[in-house]
């Protein structure tokens, strides 16, 4: 991935796919804490810890990771706590429900409208705790506790969410959403899934957070080349 051109390589331990059951920090920690130091060992490059737990981020950030990536957007008990007192740089997302119901019945009046409610009141308890304004990142939460139409609206109005004044870090990658609107299997949804990081750039998205790297590095540079250089 560092070789295709990745800027930040993200380490998870446990799985936040619709249906997954969470493991344990320790579980959590056995696993992550092992890659990140080899990483760091080897590589200059960002590492984020992709996790909810405040024990983990604890073990994370102590092994050399720099970027903490939470899908309950430092909700859970003592999660706040570590990452204010880190350096980190913190990505704040949207999810409705959890990963293993997520995907029930998830409902809104106007999804745009809320997600964004929520990642206000996200930033704003992050900087009442003293976190700086500019190591905080929002995250729509694409496909956690959305329905295919609601992912279209976060998307298509995704420009919109720049009015809260912080970097959009988008993860579309060989998403349901794809196999729902071309019919294909996971393993085949790289040319959707280069669409959606090319329309999410396009509106603004400064993170991207993709599996296949060197193609989206590619698509991204010639549009870039093209548009601004």
């Amino acid at each position: 991935m560092i070789a295709d051109g990745a800027d930040i390589i993200d380490v998870g331990g446990e799985s936040t796919r619709p249906g997954a059951q969470p493991i344990s920090a320790t579980q959590e920690i056995e696993r992550v804490v092992p890659i990140i130091e080899a990483l760091t060992t080897r590589f200059a490059i960002k590492i984020a810890i992709d996790t909810s737990k405040p024990e983990v981020m604890t073990a994370a950030l102590a092994a050399g990771a720099s970027f903490i990536n939470d899908i309950r957007a430092l909700q859970v008990n003592g999660a706040l706590e570590v990452a204010a007192a880190s350096s980190a740089q913190i990505c704040l997302m949207h999810i409705q429900g959890e990963p293993h119901n997520m995907q029930d019945h998830p409902q809104y009046n106007d999804v745009v409208a809320e997600v964004k409610s929520f990642l206000l009141k996200r930033i704003n308890i992050c900087l009442e705790a003293g976190i700086k304004r500019e190591r905080l990142i929002i995250d729509p939460g694409f496909g956690f506790g959305k329905l295919l139409r609601h992912n279209q609206l976060l998307l298509r109005n995704l420009a919109s969410f720049a009015t809260l004044g912080l970097p959009i870090l988008v993860g579309l990658s060989r998403k349901s959403m794809i196999g729902q609107l071309l019919n294909l299997p996971v393993e085949k949804r790289l040319f959707g899934s280069l669409a959606l990081a090319l329309i999410a750039a396009e509106q603004g998205a400064s993170i991207i957070r993709v599996h296949d790297v060197r193609p989206t590095v590619e698509v991204l540079k010639t549009w870039y080349a093209v548009m601004y250089d």
